[in-house]
Order: C-alpha cells, then structure tokens, then sequence
C-alpha cells in the first residue's frame, strides 16, 4: 500500500491536525464520543474525524464506528468537507456527511471556530445480527453538537427568550433573567445569531453496506431487489439474488432502467473506454500467467495479446468484437448476461440512483481497476493487496498519470454529468412497505439469456 500512499492514490486530500488546540479539542470530542484520548500531537482525520493514525495508535480502526452500525463523527473544520470517508460501512454515510456539512456550513464555522463538533449518524439500529436488520434502516439523522453543548444551550436560551417576551409576568422574574445571562455567556446573542443545525434527517432507501459479505439494497424502486456479494444472507423482505445470478440481477437493473449500454451513451467516446478495459484485462492475464508486459505501453500489451493467442481471457474476446462493431463496423456481438462481458459494457443511467449502480458494476466487473478505483475503493484497496507486484505497478502508474490529474474530466468521460444536488437526495419509496418510488408497473417475462442483451435491445437471432 505505500506506492499507493505516495502517489495520492490512498489516503490522499486528508486534514493535517497539528496544532495543539486543536489536538485537545480533538480529544476532548473523542473522549465525550469513547471515552479514549490519543498521545499523538499531529496526525490526519478524514470526512468524519477518523485518524488512520490514532486507529493504529488504538488498535481499532473502528473507533469512531463502534459495530459499525452508527458512524460517529468529530468536525474540527468544515474543510472536512473535501477529504475521503475511510472505512465506510453504508455507502450513504460520505453523501450525508458532506451534505450535512454544506447545509450548515456557516454554523458550523463559528462553532469549530471555538471548539469541535461532535456527534452521530443515528440510524436507531445499533447492532446487526441479521441482513434482515438491514431493512430496519430507512433515515438517518444526525445528531452533532460542540463538546461545550453550544448548541443544546442555544434552544435552550431560545426558548428562555421566548418565555421572557410572551409570560405577562417574564420582565419581573429574576430567575429567569439570570439563568438566560448565564447562558448568553457561552453562546452569545441567539436573538441576533441563532445557532441552530438544519438539513440533520436523510432518507435512506438505496445504499450499499459492507455488512455480511456486501449487500446492495433498492427499494425506491419500480421492482425492488436486494444483491448481495458474499454468502446467502437468510430470509431477506424483498427478492434477493446472489452475485452467480447475473441473469436476474441484470434483468433487475435493466427493468428499473438502471443501466445504459456504453456503446449507446451520450457524449461518450466508447472506442476509448472499450480499449482501456481491454488493457486492463491484458494486465490480469499477463500477471496470472507471469507475463512480461513491460512498462504497459499498449504496444507491449499488444504484443502480449499475440503470445496469448487461445488463451485470451472471454472478456477480451467479447470486448474486442464490440469495438470492431463501433469502429469498423463489424457484426453486432452477441453479449448475453451469462457472459463474463456483460458487466463490463454498461454504465449506470443518468439519475440519483447511478453512483450505487455504477458501485455495483464495478464489483461485478472487478477487471476494470480503473471504475473499481473510483466507484468503489473499499474493494479497490482489499483486491490490490492479492494482486502480483506487476500488476500493483502498472495500475498504481495508470491511475497517477490518467486518472489523478484530471479526475472530474475523467468521471465525465466515463460515467456522464454529475447528479444536481436534487438527484442526490435519497427517495423515500411510496408505495407498500418495501414499496416503489413510482407508479406500480407489470412484470416483464422471465427472458432466456440470449435476449439478455437486453440493454442493446433484444437479438432474436442466433438463438440457441
């Protein structure tokens, strides 16, 4: 991982805390929020306040995230806002943060300004002992405050102002009078510059969780579904199917319009994007089978294709008959969703669901390191530790020198304009318990794999 660390590529944009007022305020939140202290006088904090560091220092990277249900959070400045979230659990966790952050940004500028903020992405599920729990999980609020409780003894001054200008009798009662002095000590003149936090409850309908192997969860959805990664996760409240059924999970996305084919996207050059998989998939199969692929160059990658011959990965084949269709116009391929490929040639559609789908496709195309890296770096990070040291090179060189200096350009070009901060907000499904987002539609028949190239519209040909 340190080629890694040195080029930006992990635990880059993180808050450097050096200072040792803010070290102490730093402690005193963690000290309120777990009752540890850390011994170190610099070290860096994430979106949430989190330290690699201090985890090491403690020995529990989940310090700030005990059982990993709800995420807790220390904010000594708003230029929290840009760092990474590190360890996430539920892949809603970073969204709120950040919009949480941004809504209330003035606020909690001049309160970090005199202390830390400290608090909780409350979800009301504490502990995990089955998937099913998962579905408990439908908002989180969150609960913040200074370690001095600036906040709560805001409202509570507020109120004490109300009391005073409403009850006939408020001007004469000194209790009253002095007990709000008392408090417009700590938090100054609430009448003129109220501290109040907005924007702190989020619906939380769609959202991936690292939890019992990995589990994608839709409900805002016409058809809902859950997908899970790793082992069957039990009796689950709506249809569930397992990373082996990519008929189903592909006639999921693609009934839910979930998806867009590459070649079909617009503003996309898929010429581009279909070549760069393919290297990507050169580079896995020279290093499995102890290749020399030189510096990557795509003329040595070539020259790895050639020694290949047969043994060329189905992926590779697939891809390459698609760029000959885009570019040369050659036969239409027939990819079906049973086909190693069929992941590899979508991207999530437009929307405020693409992000968590573009996250999917990456885990179910891992070859593509390059969407693995942005779309989903938790698995990025596990999956590099096991690869050869050739490999570890070549992708930690590619994503320095393709993806680092123009990363916006990049996600553009690859997976379309950024959701507007409406898209982003998470939907609150209507209809039934496990209810749809919209209005109920019939289901579509089951289809062969064949017709699965679904997304390209239906080929009836060639049937087998």
């Amino acid at each position: 991982m340190k080629r890694l660390i040195e080029k930006g590529l992990m635990f880059g944009n993180l808050v450097r805390v050096d200072a040792p007022a803010l070290v102490e305020r730093y402690n005193r939140a963690l000290e309120k929020l777990a009752g540890k202290r850390t011994a170190l006088s610099a070290f860096h904090i994430d979106l949430s306040g989190f330290s690699p560091e201090i985890g090491d220092e403690l020995g529990d990277d989940l310090y700030l995230n005990p059982n990993g249900c709800n995420r807790q959070f220390i904010l000594l400045s708003t230029e929290q806002k840009s760092a990474p979230l590190l360890n996430a659990k539920f892949s809603t966790s970073r969204t709120i943060l950040r919009r949480f952050i941004e809504e209330n940004e003035a606020q909690l500028f001049s309160l970090t300004a005199r202390d830390a903020v400290a608090g909780e992405l409350e979800n009301t599920v504490f502990e995990l002992d089955t998937a099913a729990a998962l579905f408990d999980i439908r908002s989180v609020t969150v609960i913040a405050d200074t370690t001095g409780n600036h906040v709560a003894e805001a409202e509570k001054l507020a109120g004490l102002v109300t009391r005073f200008r409403t009850e006939p009798e408020g001007w004469h009662d000194d209790r009253l009078i002095a007990e709000m002095i008392a408090l417009a000590e700590k938090t100054g003149d609430v009448t003129r510059n109220p501290i109040a936090l907005k924007a702190t409850r989020f619906e939380t309908p769609d959202f991936w969780t690292a939890h019992f192997g990995g589990i994608y969860i839709f409900r805002s959805v016409a058809e809902p579904a859950a997908l899970w990664m790793g082992d069957p996760p039990g009796a689950l409240p709506i249809p569930a199917y397992g990373r082996a059924s990519r008929n189903e999970i592909a006639r999921f996305l693609d009934r839910n319009a979930l998806v867009e084919p590459i070649v079909q996207a617009r503003g996309t050059d898929a010429g581009a994007i279909l070549r760069q998989k393919m290297d990507f998939i050169l580079v896995e199969a020279a290093a499995a089978l102890g290749l020399d692929a030189g510096s990557g160059s795509r003329r040595e990658l070539r020259a790895v294709a050639q020694r290949l011959g047969a043994a060329l990965p189905e992926e590779f084949r697939a891809l390459a008959d698609l760029l000959r269709w885009v570019e040369a116009g050659g036969n239409w391929p027939l990819i079906s969703s049973s086909h190693p490929a069929y992941f590899y040639t979508l991207r999530a559609a437009p929307g405020p669901l693409r992000d968590l789908v573009n996250m999917l496709l990456a885990e179910l195309s891992p070859l593509d390191v390059r969407q693995l890296f942005i779309c989903h770096k938790e698995l990025f990070y596990r999956l590099y530790a096991t690869w050869p040291e050739a490999k570890k090179a070549y992708v930690a060189d590619f994503l320095e020198r393709e993806y680092q200096i123009d990363k916006a350009g990049a996600r553009a070009q690859l997976f379309g304009p950024e959701p507007g901060m409406a898209e982003e907000a998470p939907v609150r499904a209507a209809a039934g318990p496990w209810g749809a987002a919209g209005k109920a539609t019939e289901a579509a028949p089951a289809r062969d794999p064949i017709d699965l190239v679904g997304p390209w519209g239906p080929v009836l040909r060639g049937r087998r």
